[in-house]
């Protein structure tokens, strides 16, 4: 018989409330809802829990917008239809704002820039996994160098404030990588192993959602997960003193 998987107690992880939108601190490592092929024996998924984030509404809230399985941090999600269109709509002008933090291999030599390449399907079977393609949707990614560390090996490691100006899938990773900066622990697109190495350095830090008129826009911050907080802590990072 398969394991039942353990439930996640998503009312801990609650970061933002109010009526029309919630804003969890998602753990790395879970999917934000089920695959294409459903999920693996054991897995689990968010929205299996979303039911615990009714607070009294008739139906649990949806997903806004998404992350992937390995990436943490802030995810939105609307507490109603109209909710979510309007969530939908700021995200589709692109005028929600997001900035994750990554620890990449080496880094630029630069203190900031912007990627501007677009990308498109590297694999028609696995429509997830993205390329630098010269016909594909544009993409844009602002970035910030927040602190830089050798490690014990003589290996640079670089703290990056990444800020995606459009949305595409897997986009930081592929930016990263294309510039010969892999973020740490990527499996796809950096050297890290499939299975059982270091996990995926990247953070939905915060995002800023422009949610009503005439009110200033509502911030939110996650922080940093566990797995991420010793080379981050290398890099300079202190938890008083955010980037």
């Amino acid at each position: 018989m398969d394991p039942v998987p353990a439930p996640l107690d998503l009312q801990s992880r609650l970061l933002y409330r109010d009526a029309l939108m919630l804003v969890l601190d998602k753990p790395a490592g879970v999917a934000v809802h089920r695959g294409p092929k459903g999920d693996r024996p054991g897995e689990i998924n968010l929205e299996q829990f979303f039911g615990q984030l009714a607070f009294g509404l008739p139906r649990p809230p949806s997903l806004a917008h998404r992350l992937d399985k390995d990436t943490s941090g802030c995810l939105v999600l609307g507490r109603h239809r109209k909710a979510l269109e309007t969530l939908g709509e700021l995200f589709k002008r692109g005028r929600v704002d997001k900035t994750y933090w990554a620890v990449v291999e080496g880094g630029p030599d630069a203190e900031e820039g912007l990627i501007d390449k677009p990308l498109g399907r590297r694999d028609a079977q696995r429509g997830w996994w993205m390329k630098h393609d010269e016909n594909g949707l544009p993409s844009q990614t602002r970035w910030r160098v927040a602190g830089r560390s050798v490690d014990a090996a003589g290996k640079a490691l670089t703290w990056l404030a990444l800020e995606p100006l459009t949305g595409r899938t897997h986009q930081l990773r592929v930016h990263c990588a294309g510039e010969g900066w892999p973020i740490l622990g990527d499996p796809i697109y950096g050297s890290a192993p499939r299975q059982g190495g270091t996990p995926l350095h990247l953070h939905a830090r915060s995002i800023v959602v422009p949610l009503y008129k005439n009110k200033d826009p509502v911030r939110v911050e996650a922080p940093p997960p566990a797995h991420m907080r010793e080379r981050l802590a290398a890099c300079g990072w202190r938890e008083d003193q955010p980037a």
